[in-house]
């Protein structure tokens, strides 16, 4: 029989699973619903959403079964966390590692077990989705992918539980303005938490009432699956700002062409873009070099493009300029539903959407602009907005002069450093009254991008 294992970093994961409030969160009802899903998919009697502690382990969700907790060492659980991968055994009474476990040999006469950890974002295992059968057997790859997809988002739930605990923690007087800053967190956040929460909580629904033919309960999968992406999403968001505002982001900066990342935020919305029917120009003038993290810089410009998407009104056009002078700028005009100038002040700070994205319903946390901000302050850079309501908005993002030694020509981290610009005739030229120089226009990506939806990324 197999030794009862104990994590390298036990300490840690223990530790992680107090601080998420992981045995405390009132969350029954979501983690019954995946563990029916995990049992219809498998086509297993018994599922699990099994949290570990150090002598215990908790069955917060179940389906086909009533047991609550048993003691750590039986079950096969503790092996899943150890191994921090699926864990499947076809027959526990043909493995030896595994044959003498109290649940093999007597009640409830587990055959087979296959069981994925939840894996926390420090990189700790607190537990499994587990399943059960009294035979043994085998699961099919899309089942397999399954249990990943569902183990995500036991943790994603407990996250982003642990983030509205947090904000709802009361405790000693706070000033007044981290007082509207919680409100606006709360306002913002509840609307982008509940749209795919209730929508899982449907799709889960539905398959556990049955009847559901293959074709069905994939579509399903994929809907869970897609708005589970969508609540990564946040809470990647969520995370990013609270470390740029506590200082403790990684930035890593070193020489990049400007012009390729910028071409390669522009892809990234692209596709909301053609939804939308816009034309998306992009002059982009290669050989723009600047000291920056590339890929935290194009999350900066990605949130910016995405807004110029988002509150520009369908076949509206976004123009996107690289310069070189004075200093190395992106600059990002739309022809959109503009900003009024009250809301001009406010629109970089954390959580704060102006009464217009309100009023028409467009989707966002209000920490797009907000996380544009602190990562270009964070490269020493800036960024400035200019808006008239009814015509548009123009954002300015402007980096400091590269003096690092190296070649004329700057390349990107991940980028081959081929120049994928040709020339643009079909608008105006924004490339901004301090441009040097005539520019190497991108293609015309009318078409090529479209409504944000449930992929969009930043808020105005």
């Amino acid at each position: 029989m197999a030794e009862t294992p104990t994590p390298p970093d036990e300490a840690e994961r223990l530790r992680d699973l107090d601080e998420l409030g992981a045995l405390e969160a009132p969350l029954e009802p979501d983690f019954d619903a995946v563990a029916t899903l995990a049992a219809h998919i498998c086509r297993a009697p018994v599922a699990l959403v099994n949290l570990l502690d150090g002598e215990r382990q908790y069955f917060r969700g179940r389906a086909g079964t009533t047991w609550t907790c048993a003691d750590r060492s039986s079950g096969y659980c503790q092996y899943a966390i150890f191994g921090r991968e699926l864990l499947e055994i076809p027959d526990t009474l043909a493995d030896p590692r595994y044959r003498e476990n109290a649940v093999a040999q007597g009640e409830p006469y587990v055959r087979y077990y296959a069981g994925m950890p939840l894996v926390s974002g420090r990189g700790h295992a607190l537990g499994t989705v587990c399943v059960v059968d009294h035979r043994p057997r085998r699961l099919t790859a899309e089942q397999r992918e399954t249990l990943g997809i569902l183990a995500g988002s036991v943790v994603t739930m407990l996250e982003l539980h642990r983030r509205a605990r947090d904000a709802g923690r009361t405790g000693t007087a706070r000033p007044p303005e981290l007082e509207r800053l919680k409100d606006r967190f709360l306002t913002s956040i509840n609307h982008e938490l509940r749209t795919p929460m209730t929508s899982i909580r449907s799709a889960l629904q539905l398959l556990r009432e049955g009847g559901l033919d293959e074709d069905t309960e994939r579509r399903f999968l994929l809907v869970m699956e897609r708005n589970n992406e969508r609540l990564l999403g946040l809470l990647d968001e969520l995370l990013l700002v609270t470390s740029l505002n506590a200082g403790t982001a990684l930035f890593s900066p070193r020489r990049v062409d400007l012009a390729e990342t910028v071409r390669r935020a522009v892809d990234d919305v692209a596709d909301g873009a053609r939804r939308r029917r816009h034309t998306l120009r992009v002059h982009a003038r290669s050989g723009v070099a600047v000291r920056a993290d590339a890929e935290r810089l194009r999350l900066a410009l990605r949130h910016v493009l995405d807004n110029a998407v988002k509150f520009t009104p369908p076949g509206g056009a976004i123009d996107v300029a690289v310069t070189a002078d004075p200093r190395p700028a992106v600059e990002v005009r739309d022809t959109g539903i503009g900003i009024r100038p009250e809301d001009l002040d406010r629109v970089l700070e954390d959580f704060y959407r102006a009464p217009e994205a309100e009023e028409r319903a467009i989707g966002g946390t209000g920490l797009g602009l907000a996380i544009a901000d602190k990562v270009l302050r964070l490269h020493g850079g800036e960024v400035r907005v200019e808006s008239e309501p009814g015509r548009g908005t123009r954002v300015r993002l402007t980096l400091p002069v590269f003096t690092g030694p190296g070649p004329d020509r700057a390349s990107s981290p991940d980028s081959s450093g081929s120049d994928s610009s040709g020339s643009d005739s079909s608008g105006p030229d924004a490339s901004g009254p301090d441009a040097s120089g005539p520019d190497a226009s991108g293609p015309d990506a009318s078409g090529r991008a479209g409504d944000g939806g449930e992929a969009a990324t930043g808020t105005r």
